[in-house]
């Protein structure tokens, strides 16, 4: 399956201490790639539709680190889907600096809508939305 690709620049405040990337981080650089990996399909993490809020919530994520990264290293993201489910989606997440592996994460996201007074329904993710993520 092909990847999307991005890079992303370690900022100093994304760094403890001793210079390395805070572990906590890869889970925002993970989110910003997912969500140009979806604008780059003409989609959202969440929009409305019909007066209702709907999108793609996050139920589970995961990262495993191989390599510190370091304060202004341009990192690789290689973003593939996974896999696409019936109502939900697996993303993985390549990090990388010059080739060599950093990390490897991965989201999955339930495709569902706002109930009003009741939080969220999980759906059937549309046939639109899967041929926008193909």
């Amino acid at each position: 399956m092909t990847s999307f690709r991005t890079t992303r620049r370690v900022e100093f405040g994304d760094t403890d201490m001793a210079g390395i990337v805070h572990f906590s981080n890869f889970f925002r650089y993970m989110e910003a790639a997912e969500t140009e990996f979806l604008r780059s399909r003409g989609l959202s993490v969440s929009w409305r539709e019909a007066g209702l809020r709907v999108g793609f919530p996050r139920v589970s994520a995961a990262c495993d680190y191989v390599k510190p990264a370091f304060f202004e290293d341009v990192l690789d993201v290689a973003v593939t889907l996974e896999r696409i489910g019936g109502k939900s989606l697996t993303y993985r997440f390549d990090f990388s600096r010059k080739g060599e592996a950093i990390a490897t994460g991965r989201i999955t996201s339930v495709y569902c809508r706002e109930v009003t007074g009741h939080g969220l329904e999980s759906l059937e993710i549309p046939v639109n939305i899967r041929e926008m993520l193909a």
